[in-house]
């Protein structure tokens, strides 16, 4: 029996699903153990990931331009990504991160391993296929931001200007669903999707990500 794209999504985001227990930084965040070092260091490393990343989604929409569902999902994304960036400036700053801090930090291999990935996917997967692989990542990141903007405000009193980067990743985007909705099922209607590429390129993301994790682990 032939997959609905709302039954592939579903299927490919739950088999994809991370071991909870695997990320080693999330859980001491949200138990209020990191110091703040840990936490200048995550909103420096995704400053890169943020910027990376909306460079990524817009090429990703040029490359869709004759797909319009595709193309108007990877506008979404990268619109997203900027408010997101214009988010990311109150924690840093409420992490203690300065102008100077910023423009000096040297980026770690394993954060940035990630977005690398993103833009190769922006370069050489289907549209597609790349629509299937992320919007199962986000899943994963969507559930660590909820916690991280519960943590910030019951065990380092941070404002909620101060939160709302993660608020932004962690609340419902039905809009974005739907939009990868209509463009997975245009696909598959279109013959235009290979799924086992897709699980391939989302098993990798969910990698990319444990790596981003593990490489802040060495600040705590």
């Amino acid at each position: 029996m032939t997959l609905s794209a709302a039954e592939l999504l579903a299927s490919t985001t739950a088999r994809l699903a991370p071991d909870p227990l695997a990320n080693p930084l999330v859980p001491v965040i949200a138990r209020g153990g990191a110091n703040r070092e840990t936490l200048a260091a995550l909103a420096l490393e995704q400053q890169w990931v943020i910027a990376a990343d909306q460079r990524s989604f817009v090429h990703l929409a040029e490359r869709a331009a004759d797909i319009p569902t595709a193309a108007v999902f990877f506008a979404s994304l990268a619109e997203g990504e900027t408010l997101a960036g214009e988010r990311l400036d109150a924690f840093a700053q409420a992490c203690g991160v300065n102008a100077e801090r910023t423009r000096t930090h040297e980026p770690r291999p394993g954060c940035q391993a990630y977005p690398a990935y993103v833009s190769w996917l922006a370069l050489n997967a289907s549209p597609a296929d790349a629509i299937l692989a992320l919007s199962a990542n986000f899943a994963a990141w969507g559930g660590c931001c909820a916690r991280i903007a519960e943590a910030l405000r019951t065990h380092y009193a941070f404002p909620d200007e101060a939160c709302a980067f993660f608020d932004f990743f962690a609340q419902p985007a039905p809009d974005l669903d739907a939009r990868a909705t209509a463009a997975v099922q245009e696909a598959l209607e279109e013959g235009r999707l290979d799924a086992a590429a897709a699980r391939r390129y989302g098993r990798l993301l969910q990698a990319y990500e444990a790596m981003f994790w593990n490489a802040l682990e060495e600040t705590l």
